[in-house]
């Protein structure tokens, strides 16, 4: 029995598709590839965007198309904020929310002992009330990477910025048992993993629940934090290093951040994600941070590593945003001279306050500030990488790729080395030097 796995959006979905496969592999299940023919189809869905929902519905039915007899179950954030609109669509038979990511082998395995005939769609979805306790997996053990591994450490968000459905699709903040993802560490650098990528839905939210000392009274309790799982995995033995895939100004501060300088084998990286440039926007979306608080964290970042890197997500044409807003989020992003940005045209999603403001942006305009970012953001990348050339940073060696081994730095450059008389690079540390830009990173000498 076959089985392929399409995943959406962000890197805990990654991290659960790829704790679903392991499931379904160990019930005797084939994995397949996401494009292949198979008996069932298990779609990993967002929803941060239209776009998102759109290409769930665009899968969902060319994968139905390919074989018509499968079972098509579709989970995931999507799933969760709109289980009835998927349970209205004739090729799917299953919808289970966020939290019944955990139970999908037992529901496709009815599913397919009923012969997959009901033209009803079985919709399993817990509340945001029920969605309260962190629901364990297991130790995943496996990575389609060969050398980067995620590691789940929580779920759930209470920041409620006014144009996220994420709070309501993940429900509260939990943490998963610290104990586990130690357990989980040690495996994956068992397995050979050179890099850990710490990960969650507001991963600055580790041990914010006011019942995790209880829990766990014996656990770091000097430390807040994800400072809490840092510290430990910093210890472990191996030759790895570990990234953490996000961390929300909304959260931290410029002396939190400073502070995990402190930590040697964590990748001098963050994803920040500032949204917008403007007080007056930042105040719209509820994000509770001035852009001189952001600032400062980037200062103090490069202030131990000046060519520390910054990467950050962006939002074009929020309501009421005015060419002044809009300006102010252009000079952002030269002054902190990102790395990367992801850039999104606001996105109206219903349930939402930010969907029912006054001074919704039209689309033209959205397009076009959108367009604009990404031209500065190609901009401030650039220069970010001319900052680089002439130095040495540790890469880890992922692929081979067109005549190059390529691999990427602790902060977060795309390396490429000539391949010709460099054997035994791939999933291996070596020290670098930058010598030019190239391609979407930088050529570099071992």
């Amino acid at each position: 029995m076959k089985v392929a796995f399409h995943t959406l959006g962000c890197k805990v979905n990654q991290y659960e598709t790829e704790a679903m496969r392991e499931q379904f592999a160990a019930a005797g299940f084939e994995p397949v590839d996401e494009k292949a023919f198979a008996d069932v189809y298990i779609i990993n869905t967002c929803t941060v965007t239209n776009l998102a929902d759109r290409k769930s519905r665009q899968y969902i039915r060319r994968m139905k198309k390919k074989n018509p007899d499968a079972i098509i179950a579709v989970t995931g954030c999507y799933a969760q904020i709109s289980p009835d609109e998927l349970a209205g669509l004739p090729e799917v038979d299953i919808v289970a929310g966020t939290g019944e990511k955990g139970n999908i082998l037992d529901y496709v395995t009815e599913a397919l002992r009923l012969g997959g005939n009901s033209r009803t769609a079985q919709v399993h979805i817990k509340s945001r009330k029920q969605l309260c306790e962190y629901q364990d997996r297991g130790i995943i053990t496996s990575m389609e990477s060969r050398t980067r591994a995620y590691i789940k450490i929580q779920e759930g968000c209470d920041r409620f910025c006014t144009y996220c459905l994420i709070p309501f699709a993940r429900g509260q903040v939990r943490s998963r048992n610290p104990r586990e993802v130690i357990a989980e560490a040690e495996a994956l650098i068992g397995k050979g993993f050179k890099e850990l990528i710490l990960t969650g839905i507001n991963t600055a939210l580790y041990g914010s629940e006011e019942d995790f000392a209880e829990k766990y009274p014996d656990f770091r309790p000097e430390l807040s934090g994800v400072e809490k799982i840092l510290a430990e995995i910093e210890e472990l033995s191996g030759d790895f290093r570990i990234r953490l895939s996000s961390l929300e100004p909304t959260v931290v501060d410029g002396d939190y951040a400073q502070g995990l300088m402190k930590y040697s084998r964590l990748c001098h990286h963050l994803h920040l994600s500032a949204q917008s440039g403007s007080d007056h926007v930042l105040r719209l979306m509820n994000r509770p941070y001035t852009r001189n608080d952001y600032l400062d964290i980037v200062r103090r970042l490069r202030d131990s590593d000046p060519n520390y890197g910054i990467t950050t997500d962006m939002i074009a044409g929020f309501p009421q945003e005015t060419p002044e807003d809009f300006a102010d989020s252009l000079k952002l992003m030269e002054e902190a001279e990102f790395g990367r940005v992801h850039v999104f045209p606001y996105s109206k999603r219903p349930g939402t306050t930010a969907a029912s403001m006054d001074g919704q942006i039209p689309p033209q305009i959205k397009a076009e500030r959108a367009a604009e970012l990404i031209r500065k953001a190609d901009e401030t990348a650039a220069r970010f990488l001319a900052g680089c050339i002439g130095e040495k940073r540790t890469v880890l060696f992922e692929e081979e790729e067109g005549g190059f081994f390529t691999g990427y730095t602790d902060n977060y450059i795309k390396v490429y080395v000539p391949a010709f008389g460099a054997a035994g690079l791939l999933n291996s540390f070596k020290e670098v030097r930058l010598l030019e830009i190239y391609k979407d990173g930088m050529k570099g000498e071992i």
